[in-house]
């Protein structure tokens, strides 16, 4: 029984962190609308990141490891910190230049089947019939809301979906990563150590091909890269985390399928793009793909 709650606490923070991460597409497309570049969003967002990150790794400096670990380690959670919260951040900062926030999401899910096949490649883990079964169920309802979507989407969507794709695939990798990572560093160290190399990372591409002036822009942009960075990152970075700890990086791939859906909404309410029947139809069959998946693991645990 205990298990059973600790499994659904592990789905529920995770969706609320997917939901919380979703709604960055939402205010990056906000943040457009200022004439504000994708890398200078992307530092805003770092830039008000990184106090918390430096606070909670200062926190949590002397605390105890229950493993040994070693300094390849270090240099996996920086590889990952680098792939996970920097390049994938980029290539979809990038990407929403060309789509919408809608369609960026529904591409963007492309990851869990890549993480199950990470996972299957580099970790051995078996690739379960319910895992496949709901992963199928849920391309299904994508590939409904992509195809509708995709067909009213006008042009650079080929260029934005590219971008979208590769910061699927070096999201992935940074799940499977974390997925054993994790236990060695501890949740909160762990998560604040990679976006600290996240962060770091942006400063020096900013620095290095940047020729905007930062502090140039209208209070609007600031005060977005400040929710950004707060509620798209911080909060839902650590809810992640332990989400992928307590249900594993497969489970919380297949869950996170909560992301399209929230994205979706958000985009028709702040963004006014189109919510059509078939977008509908299709985040409906997504629905029924992750409640599966939750239910019959639950049941097994």
């Amino acid at each position: 029984m205990q298990k059973n709650k600790s499994f659904w606490y592990g789905i529920a923070i995770g969706v609320l962190g997917i939901v919380l991460f979703s709604s960055k597409a939402v205010m990056v497309k906000l943040a457009y609308q200022y004439n504000v570049d994708a890398i200078s969003i992307l530092l805003l967002r770092m830039l008000f990141s990184f106090p918390f990150y430096i606070f909670i790794a200062f926190l949590i400096k002397n605390k105890k490891q229950e493993y040994n670990i070693q300094l390849k380690d270090y240099g996996w959670l920086v590889f990952f910190g680098f792939i996970g919260y920097y390049l994938a951040s980029y290539f979809d900062f990038v990407g929403l230049l060309y789509i919408k926030a809608s369609l960026e999401r529904i591409i963007l899910f492309v990851y869990p089947t890549l993480v199950l096949l990470l996972n299957r490649v580099f970790l051995k883990q078996k690739i379960t019939k319910t895992q496949s079964i709901a992963v199928a169920l849920t391309y299904l309802g994508i590939a409904v809301a992509f195809g509708d979507e995709l067909s009213i989407s006008g042009k650079g969507t080929l260029t934005g979906g590219f971008f979208i794709f590769l910061s699927a695939l070096t999201y992935a990798s940074y799940l499977v990563g974390s997925g054993w990572l994790i236990p060695k560093f501890g949740v909160m160290k762990f998560t604040a150590y990679a976006m600290l190399v996240s962060c770091i990372c942006v400063f020096v591409h900013y620095s290095i091909i940047s020729e905007v002036d930062l502090w140039s822009f209208s209070w609007e942009v600031y005060v977005i890269g400040f929710l950004i960075a707060i509620f798209a990152t911080v909060i839902p970075s650590f809810l992640v985390s332990e989400s992928i700890k307590i249900i594993s990086s497969s489970n919380f791939a297949i869950a996170a399928g909560i992301g399209p859906i929230s994205t979706i909404i958000l985009a028709a309410i702040f963004l006014g793009e189109t919510l059509t029947v078939l977008q509908l139809f299709g985040t409906l069959i997504v629905i029924v793909g992750i409640l599966w998946v939750s239910l019959k693991k639950s049941n097994s645990t």
